[in-house]
């Protein structure tokens, strides 16, 4: 059966148009209510989200859609994403469901869901509840209704949580942080979990108001953290997105480091302890420059499809531990069973401090290889993957780049989009290559 709503992280759109409307989110929770009643008698869910003003009316749909087919509910409130799966396999749930459009701006909203154990759900579960949204709704009995009920601690014990993911003999007394909620989720508890580990903490985006979540500011609008950062002299600065699941660090010069620099220090540090790192699995986007950098010290590198999901289901396959993508999704799957952006930015903090060396000298070894990315609207039926002339193009670049760099070219999964990416260590032979791909796309 092909998926009608679930995309690849949950369901996800504009508030008010189909299917982030409240009638189908109330029909979705009746039908994911169904498929857990089949396995379970009386389910249990949490329910979290971002600071979105949609959350208050997307949250009451799915109380009651879960409410009507017997299922109980338990509200966090606002949480990140991560901090959802936390509970929900901490307080034994059958489900957790997030109401969030992660990095999106406050029109847009989305329901994903995580399973018993903090994990994604498969395709056959997204299947079955597609499956069960075509049926005709059972409604349970009076005496059959779920409750529902508030976790008024949710947060406290999240924070909990995340700084026990830090070495308690280590701490971050002395550090001057800057951190940047994005308005989003972890508003109310990013900047406690590094003032409890000792670091003077200094805030923005942690005022949201249910429209500014993610404006300007964020992990995926960094320059404010920047400005910040450089205005409170501080020593580091942690962007999370509107969920927290992803993470961006900056030092005390104003330099800003992604994800793929991030994951480098992750798993240097557990090389520096002497742990076994058999290998890490990145994307087709990450930088050229660590997998090098990695595969120098004996690491196998594996490059999965673009998405922290594909990149998760890599690394369970293999049974490694660290991956993630240069957007912020890091998973240290010791640490957690999902992306987070606090959890990360302690991995990374806890390197510092047991190294006793600035965020920068641990990078030093990486020099990030320059990428051009292009994006090239294609016409409507345009074959690009037989074109001859594409083909004879990207044989000239990959000449050109003569091994020290890489060519990807994908389609976008919501637009009729090309994108055309040249890395190399020559930007100005990445600049050209992509050009001249580009244009073999235009052309035909």
């Amino acid at each position: 059966m092909t998926r009608e709503y679930f995309g690849t992280d949950g369901i996800r759109g504009t508030v008010g148009q189909p299917p982030i409307t409240p009638d189908f989110v109330l029909r979705l929770a009746h039908a994911v209510g169904r498929v857990l009643r089949r396995t379970e008698g009386r389910p249990t869910v949490l329910i979290g989200k971002d600071t979105r003003i949609s959350g208050y009316m997307l949250e009451s749909a799915l109380e009651s859609g879960f409410n009507s087919a017997g299922v109980d509910v338990v509200l966090l409130g606002p949480l990140p994403t991560p901090g959802v799966a936390y509970l929900t396999r901490a307080q034994r749930a059958s489900l957790g469901v997030v109401i969030s459009a992660s990095h999106n701006p406050f029109e847009d909203n989305g329901i994903k869901f995580f399973s018993a154990q903090g994990t994604k759900l498969p395709d056959e579960w997204e299947t079955a509840v597609e499956a069960a949204l075509t049926e005709p709704p059972v409604w349970a009995d009076a005496a059959s209704l779920g409750k529902a009920r508030r976790l008024d601690d949710a947060a406290g014990r999240y924070i909990e949580f995340c700084k026990s993911t830090f070495d308690p003999s280590l701490t971050l007394r002395g550090l001057k942080i800057v951190v940047d909620a994005a308005h989003g989720a972890a508003y109310h508890i990013a900047p406690l979990v590094f003032h409890e580990l000792g670091a003077e903490v200094h805030c923005i985006g942690c005022a949201p108001d249910g429209l500014n979540i993610n404006r300007d500011v964020g992990a995926t609008h960094p320059k404010s953290l920047v400005e910040a950062v450089l205005q409170h002299q501080a020593d580091l600065g942690v962007a999370l997105d509107g969920d927290a699941d992803r993470l961006q660090m900056v030092d005390a010069s104003g330099r800003l480091y992604n994800g793929d620099e991030l994951l480098y220090v992750m798993v240097q540090d557990r090389l520096a302890r002497g742990e076994n790192v058999p290998g890490v699995v990145g994307t087709l986007m990450t930088n050229m420059a660590v997998e090098l950098a990695l595969k120098r010290q004996g690491l196998e590198f594996v490059r999965a499809k673009v998405g922290d999901r594909y990149v998760l289901e890599e690394l369970e396959s293999r049974r490694w531990l660290l991956g993630g993508e240069g957007s912020g999704h890091l998973l240290a799957l010791d640490k957690h069973t999902t992306g987070d952006g606090l959890v990360s930015a302690l991995q990374v903090l806890k390197a510092c401090a047991r190294s006793g060396k600035r965020l920068g000298q641990l990078i030093d070894p990486v020099r990030l290889f320059p990428q051009t990315l292009v994006n090239v609207r294609l016409a409507p039926g345009q074959d690009w993957k037989s074109s001859a002339r594409l083909a004879d193009a990207q044989r000239d670049v990959e000449a050109a780049l003569g091994g020290t760099g890489r060519i990807l070219i994908r389609a976008s999964g919501t637009e009729p989009v090309l994108r055309v990416m040249v890395e190399s260590a020559d930007e100005a032979l990445a600049q050209q290559g992509a050009q001249r791909l580009a244009q073999a796309v235009q052309q035909g």
